[in-house]
């Protein structure tokens, strides 16, 4: 679904999934119906998106179903810490400039706490170079565990991963920061799954 509007972006909708897009931008579903993997691609080329790099612009707004995966949520909590951002973080044209991890709770199968919610959130921002062209991303990741975030977004998933890239520009950061903050799982948007994130976990209150 579509929605237009007077500004020069529009809102798009997969499912409990919502982004805004510059006008310019394609949507596409991230995956099939039946995949685990639900959401949103978009950008002038949505088909650029690849699993060895990174768009020279776009976006990916997705959520990964528990329910029809099956494996127990602390291993998303592996993913998120380091495989779904691997498109961005294992590229030898890209690199993290700065990373904010808002709750990390090791599982307690990985020596966590007994009672750990297994839960991880973070968001950041870096620079990569496509087709020589220098491009500036941001990204949300989240594993909701049984911390906090799990009272928000959509009750089944296990991750939660968004990635916006920009070409470089003076005014990349602040378009980045919108399009990241702006998009929604369920009706949560990611600024309020990042305000949720911070409420600390019940074994951090001591």
């Amino acid at each position: 679904m579509i929605r237009q509007s007077p500004s020069p972006f529009q809102q798009v909708s997969a499912g409990p999934v919502s982004a805004l897009i510059p006008d310019a931008w394609e949507p596409r579903l991230a995956g099939p119906i039946d995949d685990p993997r639900q959401g949103i691609v978009a950008g002038p080329q949505p088909q650029a998106w690849r699993v060895d790099r990174p768009p020279l612009e776009g976006l990916a707004a997705m959520w990964i179903d528990g329910t029809a995966i099956g494996v127990p949520s602390d291993y998303y909590y592996l993913a998120a810490t380091g495989p779904a951002l691997d498109v961005l973080t294992g590229s030898e044209q890209c690199r993290a400039t700065r990373r904010y991890v808002v709750a990390k709770h090791l599982p307690a199968f990985a020596q966590g706490a007994p009672d750990s919610p297994g839960d991880y959130v973070a968001h950041g921002l870096g620079t990569c170079t496509v087709r020589d062209q220098p491009t500036r991303w941001a990204y949300f990741v989240a594993a909701p565990g049984y911390g906090p975030l799990r009272e928000v977004g959509i009750p089944s998933s296990g991750l939660y991963v968004v990635v916006a890239v920009m070409p470089a520009s003076p005014r990349a950061s602040f378009l980045l920061n919108r399009l990241l903050r702006r998009t929604e799982f369920n009706g949560s948007s990611v600024a309020d799954m990042l305000e949720a994130a911070a409420v600390p976990a019940p074994g951090d209150l001591a």
